[in-house]
């Protein structure tokens, strides 16, 4: 445990050094933000009565999007770990005394981390100054407070254990674009982060909360704006739980069944 430790340490430092591009992320956030809320209150002008949320509890799930969107973002993936599996440098890897799956897992949460940190705070307090309805508003309740940190820890595990099974696919494949791009789109749609899951239709919203990709950002981010509560927050936060361990369970066994399988140059 100390050397992932120590690992992950070393990439949480590495990424921090990147200010600069921190400072550029959180500009086009604020950007994108705005747009987004202002968009929809163009809808809610018209028909504010016809749509699931409050226009309140709508920005702030769009403040905390934007404010976590570095350690959620479904299409950041680490190139030096598909470059080391088409290339054959995942040989060095190998011959290092760790367990490759947990390696490269502490080594996206560290720098997806590292990421969120630079730009969380600095969005999250303009946000808490914005006039109501367009800022962020504090949870409905201590519970509500105290329910979001569980969940968004276990979304975010979540979301590294859906990027391993893409990294991983890597084994299987000649290129790793259709996959990226693939898994990217879908990922991104079905949990909630091109449109809020609670203004899909019924029947689609069904679906979607059961599938493990609901359990990354929309989880959380409902259960923070009490769209979410009480009996039903638990039942979600339990089926993060239950996602999380079947989603590392498959990274494991296939990890393992990848690696029994490798040639790396020719040998």
């Amino acid at each position: 445990m100390k050397k992932y430790l120590s690992f992950f340490r070393i990439r949480f430092i590495a990424g921090l050094q990147y200010r600069a591009a921190a400072w550029g992320g959180i500009a086009t956030q604020f950007a994108w933000g705005f747009l987004t809320i202002l968009m929809y209150r163009a809808f809610y002008e018209t028909s504010a009565d016809s749509f699931p949320m409050t226009f309140s509890a709508l920005s702030t799930y769009i403040w905390l999007q934007q404010a976590l969107l570095a350690m959620f973002m479904f299409w950041y993936f680490d190139n030096e770990i598909f470059e080391g599996i088409t290339s054959g440098t995942i040989a060095y890897e190998l011959c290092r005394p760790c367990n490759l799956y947990s390696m490269w897992f502490v080594k996206n949460m560290a720098v997806r981390l590292s990421r969120a940190v630079l730009r969380c705070v600095p969005i999250l307090l303009v946000a808490a100054f914005l006039p109501d309805p367009y800022g962020i508003s504090l949870p409905q309740s201590f519970e509500a407070g105290a329910l979001f940190l569980i969940s968004v820890i276990l979304g975010f595990l979540v979301l590294v254990s859906l990027s391993m099974l893409v990294y991983i696919s890597a084994f299987y494949t000649i290129s790793t674009q259709g996959i990226r791009m693939l898994a990217t789109s879908v990922m991104e749609f079905l949990c909630g982060a091109v449109i809020p899951i609670p203004f899909f239709p019924v029947v689609l919203q069904r679906v979607m909360y059961v599938l493990p990709f609901a359990s990354v950002q929309s989880t959380p981010f409902l259960i923070y704006t009490g769209y979410i509560n009480g009996i039903e927050a638990l039942h979600s936060i339990g089926l993060q739980a239950i996602w999380l361990v079947l989603l590392m369970t498959a990274g494991i066994l296939l990890m393992k069944c990848s690696l029994r399988k490798i040639v790396v140059q020719g040998g």
